[in-house]
């Protein structure tokens, strides 16, 4: 008969949720997404993909997750408050896109 296709499912086995850190202090937002293959995760920042290959500041962990060592954040320079998405990719499937996460610094 016909070849099976079997459903291979992708979805995030956790999302990032809202946050709050406070400047120089580090910043985690959670994201872990399942697949076959093992999807290649991103994350937008205000609807803009991050380049984390050329950052300093921010990593990308093994499970997905982003770190943001040293909030940065004054009057006039925010580079890391805003709204982050976790996107998770497997070519032959397709793209899912987390909710969306507030990080949020609080002043002094």
């Amino acid at each position: 008969g016909p070849p099976v296709r079997t459903f291979t499912p992708l979805y995030f086995a956790e999302e990032p949720q809202d946050a709050v850190s406070v400047r120089g202090a580090s910043a985690l937002l959670n994201c872990s997404a399942r697949g076959e293959p093992a999807p290649r995760i991103q994350w937008r920042k205000d609807g803009a993909l991050l380049n984390l290959g050329s950052d300093d500041r921010r990593q990308l962990l093994p499970d997905g997750s982003l770190l943001i060592h040293s909030v940065v954040h004054s009057k006039h320079n925010k580079p890391d408050e805003g709204y982050y998405q976790c996107v998770a990719t497997v070519e032959s499937l397709g793209t899912i896109v987390s909710r969306t996460a507030k990080l949020t610094v609080a002043g002094k």
